[in-house]
């Protein structure tokens, strides 16, 4: 009962030892109560309950039931880091019992044994002891011992060895009320799920396990040290970190297991190198050295060893010493058959690699490299890794070229089993090494134009295929649509009040944490195949008037990579550092503009936009012809507003994450019926003041929920060459404008201008938003769109600001709808005055009217502006993406 309810055997075993129980009652009542305390509260209490029950048993002169509390008493003093003391009792244990009871002592030293990763001897006792379970028809002991045997496997690697223990551990529980163990084959099966490369699976069980121990009111740090190993593979490591902090500071808090710690700080350590904090990293690897080393757990204690060598040599601490040392630990790991070991003999040879000693670091890698034929996705892209510095090495550019091609089509193929966007996007960092290594072969040995072949291989990647479309979950739409409220009635509270209402707020972020939890659960599609970048193609989509600049960065530095007229050219321009130092001194000087009385700061930030020029352009600025222009910068330029560089003010400007997207966006045919959709939201400065005149302007009819939205003859206004019929579009507005409504007319829309105060959330960029009047327009709510409108205009504050993610990628607004079957949007990536908005707006619509595309119109309105700081600065602040 302690498991399956244990706040309710709690009690039961306190009013027993209050009714003056026999002493072999007594024992098993402080043996529940030193349960209790061992997994729930204080290990010190535990161990005196334990200790008390272990003497009352021996007063009862009941062998049976002293080698049982031994058995507890030793899993209790091995948590609290008293290895010696907790052996020494399971060898009591073992001797005291006999038959059925001796099993169940093997059973939990085979636990003690995996607790402190010696996988040998545990996967010894618990062989010994499931054969006496079945055929003392134990049921729950013997689920237990085929979980515990499964999750051994899993720890050696043999995932296939495992799921046959865990599905019959299964069918075992589902005859028992045992809902903590319950709980725990749910964790195992996310476990292995995570182990077999299956990430969505992994946190769907994750969090199907945590529900259940929730109910249980069961502590979950075990879980917590799983669920941060499948965050950190899916490239939320920031997160993972923490969360395990959190843990920690919860487990100090009740005193919990040292073991626990221990574990939680080496989870940590790891998360925290792979967010880029090598010095957080350091100081957590280090405790955890100690305390595994204090606890007599050298499997983990040398994991927790080649994380802290890891973190030094990110901080750049390369030596000879730390290449002996990661050898030792790639030796140890390997003797322990951990899966761990091929990384730590590539941290070895990238060392050696550094110091120069090609001699050492090829026998390294030569180990390392072998685990890029089999395994877990991420083991075999450490393989390729290791292989291509190997062909680096050996001066091999198509070693390098071979060897990185192959890891990334074993990442492409994992990233593809993820159904999120944010998943996609945040996974590619594992593959930045490779993505480097080619660019850098290529600029060596191929040109530009493998050059920009291998810049595409990594850009945008997230862009390439549609996420998958969110379930008809109703727990997520229920959890969207509550959510949805209580940030309308959030946002509410603080316009009326001018403070934030804390109670809405913390259940607002609790909702954001189930709407995104089941958003992550989501598997993508089969392996996606698309097509590769062909170079020559998108040269005669180019044509002879329209110039590709695409901006690589290579060890800090632009290569700008000029693509027109049937060739591509390569130019050097300036560091990428200050490069973004300067766009975010653009960005402070727009928003100064944006507000009367700044004008003296113009002449200061032509002059930055001039700076800006020579930093992204560089000599390239003077060969881009007269025609239209196509940026496709790295993400970390995304908020450079590109129409302020003076090659490129008077110009027809658009900017794409990538030449595949750019490519893609301009095979996009526009839906029939050319139907338009105008949204005017609550609470803008200007009121949306173009919604009404751009209506007028179309002969726009209001069309009653559930009408017939049909417009025949349509004028296909904003496609090219325009049309000449006159349909009018629906607007929306006042009560109108709610989501579920804008959704619908949005599907499948030609052109939409939706004039919505936008937040972007730095924090949680797909919960950016466009206020309707129930509440904000998520990205999420987008995703679920069977087809996004073609041209979509976002006239506020903040609609193209993104978060750069992953190796390069942005997610955002904007790059949520590109790959939905939006081709050009028009966004805004600084502040602006709500006033100067209005005429740009009207000016914009007038050139989609005539028939011109989103670049050309865009570049038209900012000319017809008024020469004014404000009306300029808000033109610049405004770009057109994709190629509609």
């Amino acid at each position: 009962m302690v498991f399956a309810a244990p706040g309710e055997a709690l009690t039961r075993a306190e009013e027993l030892l209050g009714a003056d129980p026999s002493p072999l009652h007594a024992s098993v009542a402080h043996q529940v109560i030193g349960i209790w305390q061992r997994d729930f509260g204080d290990t010190r209490r535990a161990l005196a309950h334990l200790r008390r029950a272990r003497d009352l048993a021996a007063r009862a002169d009941s062998a049976e039931r002293e080698a049982d509390v031994l058995a507890t008493l030793g899993v209790a003093l091995v948590h609290s880091g008293r290895t010696r003391a907790g052996l020494a009792a399971f060898e009591r244990g073992v001797a005291r019992g006999s038959g059925h009871t001796r099993a169940r002592v093997l059973f939990r030293r085979a636990y003690v044994w995996w607790v402190l990763g010696r996988h040998g001897e545990a996967l010894e006792d618990v062989r010994r002891a499931i054969p006496v379970l079945r055929q003392a028809d134990d049921v729950i002991w013997t689920a237990r011992a085929l979980t515990l045997r499964a999750t051994v496997h899993l720890a050696q690697g043999s995932v296939e060895r495992a799921n046959a223990d865990f599905t019959a551990a299964e069918a075992l529980w589902d005859t028992t009320g045992q809902e903590h163990d319950k709980a725990d084959a749910v964790e195992s099966r996310g476990l292995a799920a995570f182990r077999a490369g299956d990430v969505p699976a992994a946190l769907r069980l994750l969090d199907e396990a945590e529900e259940r121990y929730a109910k249980l009111g069961t502590p979950t740090f075990m879980l917590t040290i799983r669920r941060c190993e499948v965050l950190m593979a899916a490239g939320l490591a920031p997160e993972a970190l923490a969360e395990a902090d959190g843990a920690v500071a919860a487990l100090d808090g009740i005193g919990g297991q040292s073991t626990r710690k221990a574990e939680l700080l080496l989870v940590a350590a790891r998360a925290a190198r792979l967010a880029g904090d090598p010095q957080t990293s350091l100081a957590r690897a280090a405790v955890a050295v100690r305390l595994f080393a204090g606890q007599r757990r050298t499997w983990y204690e040398t994991h927790a060893r080649l994380v802290l060598l890891e973190a030094r040599a990110a901080t750049g601490r390369g030596s000879g010493r730390l290449v002996a040392d990661a050898a030792a630990v790639a030796e140890r790991l390997a003797a322990f058959g951990a899966p761990a070991a091929p990384e730590a003999s590539l941290l070895a040879g990238r060392i050696a690699l550094d110091l120069g000693w090609t001699a050492d670091a090829e026998r390294h890698l030569a180990v390392a490299a072998r685990s890029r034929h089999g395994g877990p996705p991420l083991a075999r892209m450490t393989g390729w890794a290791a292989q291509a510095l190997r062909a680096r090495a050996a001066g091999s550019a198509r070693g390098v070229l071979e060897a990185c091609r192959r890891g990334l089509d074993v990442l492409d193929d994992h990233r593809m089993t993820l159904g999120a966007s944010e998943l996609r996007a945040r996974a590619t960092a594992q593959g930045a090494e490779l993505a480097a290594l080619a660019q850098r072969a290529s600029l060596v040995s191929g040109g530009p134009r493998r050059l920009l072949g291998w810049s595409e291989r990594w850009r945008a990647t997230v862009l390439s295929a549609p996420p998958a479309r969110p379930p008809a979950d109703p727990v997520l739409l229920t959890a969207m649509t509550a959510f949805r409220e209580l940030a309308a009635r959030a946002e509410e509270a603080r316009s009326e009040g001018g403070r934030p209402a804390p109670a809405l707020e913390r259940e607002q972020r609790r909702l954001e944490r189930e709407v995104r939890s089941r958003t992550l659960h989501m598997r993508g599609e089969a392996p996606h195949d698309g097509d590769r970048f062909d170079v020559g193609r998108l040269l005669h989509r180019l044509g002879e008037e329209v110039r590709l600049v695409e901006l690589a960065v290579l060890d800090g530095r632009v290569h700008v990579l000029l693509c027109g007229q049937g060739r591509v050219r390569r130019f050097e321009a300036g560091m990428l550092a200050e490069a973004e130092a300067e766009a975010e001194h653009v960005q402070a000087g727009l928003r100064r503009l944006a507000h009367p009385g700044a004008e003296a700061r113009l002449p200061l930030v032509e002059a930055a936009g001039a700076r800006l020029q020579h930093l992204l352009l560089g000599p390239a600025a003077a060969h881009l012809g007269s025609g239209p222009v196509v940026v496709v910068p790295p993400g970390r330029l995304h908020r450079v507003p590109w129409a302020l560089l003076p090659a490129l003010r008077e110009r027809v400007l658009s900017v794409s994450p990538s030449a595949s997207s750019w490519l893609r966006a301009k095979d996009t045919a526009p839906p029939p019926g050319g139907r338009q959709v105008l949204v005017r939201g609550p609470g803008l400065a200007s009121g949306g003041a173009e919604i009404p005149e751009l209506a007028e302007r179309y002969g726009a009819t209001r069309t009653p929920e559930g009408a017939d939205r049909r417009v025949p003859r349509a004028r296909a206004a904003g496609l090219p060459g325009g049309s000449a019929g006159r349909g009018g579009p629906t607007v929306l507005e006042g009560d109108e404008a709610r989501v579920p409504r804008v959704l619908r007319e949005l599907d499948g829309a030609a052109l939409a201008h939706i004039a919505a105060h936008g937040t972007f959330r730095a924090d949680s960029p797909l919960f950016s938003s466009l206020r309707m009047a129930d509440g904000p327009l998520i990205v999420h709510d987008f995703e679920r769109l069977d087809r996004s409108p073609y041209r979509i205009i976002l006239p506020c504050c903040d609609t193209a600001r993104f978060a750069s993610v992953g190796a390069d990628e942005l997610l955002g607004l904007v790059t949520a709808l590109l790959p939905l079957g939006t081709a050009g949007v028009v966004a805004c990536t600084a502040p602006v005055n709500d006033a100067a908005v209005v005429p740009l707006m009207l000016a914009l619509h007038k050139g989609l009217d005539a028939g011109l595309s989103l670049a050309e119109a865009l570049r038209d309105a900012r000319a017809s502006l008024p020469g004014d700081a404000v009306h300029q600065a808000t033109g610049w602040a405004f770009t057109a993406f994709g190629a509609a």
